[in-house]
């Protein structure tokens, strides 16, 4: 037991030099080279305090709860945005775990199976933790750069295919004589129609990545479906990225309910309500639900998480158009924007309410189903005529 404290209180005395060590180490790693001193240390110090009370504690039980509060899953955020491999994340802790083991040999100490134990425990939690938080962050940054890159490609696809269809048309009036082959026109008349069609799906890609057109061009499509198997399979489907991040999805959505909606507007909704819950909710829960209003039939849904929630000032413009929702200010941040724009498409309304430290909920609501049925009516009868 003795041996315990005596480490702890060397760890705290030569945390300095252990620290100095380990960045003349660290700065060999490729990412590291042109970090200054603050920025390598990071978390660092304060995890070697953690590691001197675990060891006088006799214990490594209360480091867990300790390090999910922001040392190292910030440090694993931290070390994503300044570029490094996951590999070199890994080596920052196995280079301070030598450090620890040269710092005992140096003096006379034997690492016995205790404080050994409690050591690894610690380290390895610590990188548990920083690498998981790191693979979120990548994950959500793929899937960003997906979506952006998807939008750029549709706004250069844009003009070469305006240019088709406007050459298309000019050809198919120069051979409306009558006297050209039939087979040209009806080449013409092909080329005319894929360009037409290549130029709805990419207005359709604008429309739902980059544009965010208004209520009245969304087309919505409504029918009747069952939603727990909905929601169920966008679980399942995002069950890898909540894994990285430790958060825990639950479905509440009664077996039974029945909604009438746009099933595919609908699937986009609850999808972007969960990857905005799952981004904000490390190591937490997020819980969907949906329920029928008895007052007026409408359905209710909720997505509701217990994580990191909204500053006041963020939460007022949570929903703009082009708002970012990273966490270091990048990105489109189109998601919730799309989340109010589908939903307000079917004549329904999205609100959220929002705690630091505490989480956020998520609700909306869709009109029953004959109300939304005039609705599509009166929206099909003021299209414009193509």
């Amino acid at each position: 037991m003795n041996g315990l404290n005596e480490m702890a209180a060397l760890i705290r005395q030569q945390r300095d030099a252990v620290l100095s060590s380990w960045r003349q180490q660290v700065k060999r790693l490729a990412s590291a080279r042109k970090l200054d001193t603050p920025t390598l240390n990071d978390h660092i110090p304060q995890l070697l305090d953690e590691l001197a009370d675990a060891l006088a504690a006799r214990s490594g039980g209360t480091i867990p709860e300790a390090l999910a509060k922001g040392t190292s899953p910030v440090h694993g955020l931290m070390r994503f945005r300044e570029g490094y491999d996951i590999e070199e994340v890994v080596a920052e802790y196995n280079i301070l775990r030598r450090c620890l083991h040269d710092l005992a040999k140096n003096h006379g100490f034997s690492l016995e199976s205790g404080s050994f134990d409690i050591m690894n425990d610690v380290l390895d939690r610590a990188i548990g933790l920083a690498v998981q938080t790191y693979a979120t962050e990548r994950a959500l940054e793929l899937q960003k750069r997906r979506e952006e890159y998807l939008a750029f490609v549709a706004h250069d696809l844009r003009t070469p295919l305006n240019a088709v269809a406007i050459a298309a048309s000019v050809l198919e009036e120069t051979f409306r004589d009558g006297k050209t082959r039939e087979d040209t026109e009806w080449m013409l008349k092909t080329l005319r129609r894929n360009a037409q069609q290549l130029q709805e799906l990419v207005e359709k890609i604008i429309q739902e990545n980059t544009n965010l057109s208004t209520e009245s061009r969304i087309k919505l499509e409504p029918r009747e479906f069952d939603l727990w198997p909905l929601v169920e399979a966008l679980i399942y489907d995002l069950r890898p990225l909540a894994k990285t991040n430790g958060t825990q999805l639950v479905n509440e959505v009664p077996h039974h309910l029945v909604v009438y909606a746009d099933a595919g507007l609908l699937k986009r909704i609850f999808q972007n309500l969960i990857s905005n819950a799952v981004r904000h909710t490390a190591h937490g829960k997020v819980v969907l639900g949906a329920r029928e209003s008895h007052s007026d039939g409408a359905l209710e849904c909720w997505v509701i998480d217990d994580g990191a929630g909204f500053s006041k000032e963020k939460l007022q413009k949570v929903f703009d158009e082009l708002e970012s929702d990273s966490g270091n200010g990048n990105g489109l941040g189109l998601g919730l924007a799309i989340v109010k724009n589908f939903i307000e498409a079917h004549g329904g309304r999205v609100s959220v309410e929002s705690w630091q430290g505490k989480g956020s909920k998520f609700r909306f609501t869709l009109p029953m189903k004959a109300e939304l049925e005039q609705s599509v009516t009166r929206r099909t009868a003021a299209a414009p005529v193509p």
